[in-house]
């Protein structure tokens, strides 16, 4: 096929694809390029899967560590849920990340994507699993069309597209395929300038064979992060991080001082999401470091 060929040849050489890795090196890898680009999760995933190489290690770390781990990755609730997942498999798998999808659809945190990407690609099932790049592949491949909002059909979608032997039964490649679908999303079918001159199913594109047609609906504008409440939480946040024990009120006060009300609507939702703490005395530290 030609996207397997053309993925034999350019897939990225990413650690988490080395052979011999964990489903739990997996797990963090997936968690961790949630909403963040592959150039940022290197160097912190080489950390966690040294610091951490099985679950029952990073349960037995407070959330605050892992949180503090977490750094500058955004969105440290993912971290948090990391965590707790940890907790689950160590305690009732027996420290090993299960491979069916609906049993890590039961652990803490893991989504549909998740749960179908760490059966795909550490364990070689034959699920299909789709995320924005697959989405748009099929939309514009398939379809003749810019991807729209996700829908149930998107997993059927995918699933036809998988390889299959002459009964019927999936390919051996499936698996594979599901990748390279995934890799030429992310290097090929971009959502800005997509390369269809260099593209391996440019031949049975339907969106480039109708002229490239836009989107019906309008363009979704970036949201600005300068600003914002989650701009807020991070400055917050880093004050606990580069500490080692709990600060006083005054300490969060000058890490945000352009908005006294956004920074106690700050402060209230990293409690209220559990990923700081109030100690006896008053003052505010990362989770489980009370």
């Amino acid at each position: 096929m030609e996207l397997l060929a053309w993925f034999d040849r350019h897939e990225r050489d990413l650690p988490w694809r080395e052979p011999g890795i964990s489903g739990w090196q997996v797990l963090i890898s997936e968690i961790m390029l949630q909403q963040t680009p592959v150039s940022r999760v290197l160097e912190p995933w080489r950390t966690w899967v040294s610091r951490w190489p099985v679950p029952s290690a990073m349960a037995s770390e407070s959330p605050g560590e892992v949180v503090r781990a977490w750094g500058k990755l955004g969105y440290p609730r993912r971290a948090m849920r990391l965590h707790e997942c940890a907790g689950v498999i160590a305690a009732e798998h027996d420290d090993v990340v299960p491979s069916d999808v609906d049993v890590l659809l039961s652990l803490p945190g893991i989504g549909d994507y998740t749960a179908r990407a760490v059966a795909c690609f550490a364990y070689r099932q034959a699920v299909p699993v789709v995320d924005t790049n697959v989405r748009r592949v099929i939309a514009r491949a398939v379809h003749g069309r810019e991807p729209g909002n996700p829908a149930k059909s998107d997993l059927a979608d995918a699933d036809v597209l998988l390889p299959r032997e002459p009964d019927g039964s999936f390919s051996p490649t499936a698996p594979r395929y599901s990748a390279a679908l995934m890799e030429l999303g992310a290097l090929v079918c971009t959502a800005r300038n997509p390369k269809c001159d260099i593209c391996p199913v440019a031949s049975s594109c339907l969106w480039l064979a109708r002229g490239k047609p836009t989107a019906d609906a309008p363009v979704r504008k970036t949201q600005k992060y300068e600003g914002t409440d989650r701009q807020a939480r991070g400055r917050l946040l880093d004050v606990l991080r580069g500490t080692a024990g709990p600060v006083d009120r005054a300490a969060l006060d000058i890490a945000w001082t352009r908005d006294d009300g956004q920074r106690a609507r700050a402060l209230d939702s990293l409690l209220t999401d559990g990923l700081i703490e109030v100690t006896d005395d008053g003052r505010f530290c990362l989770a489980g470091e009370s």
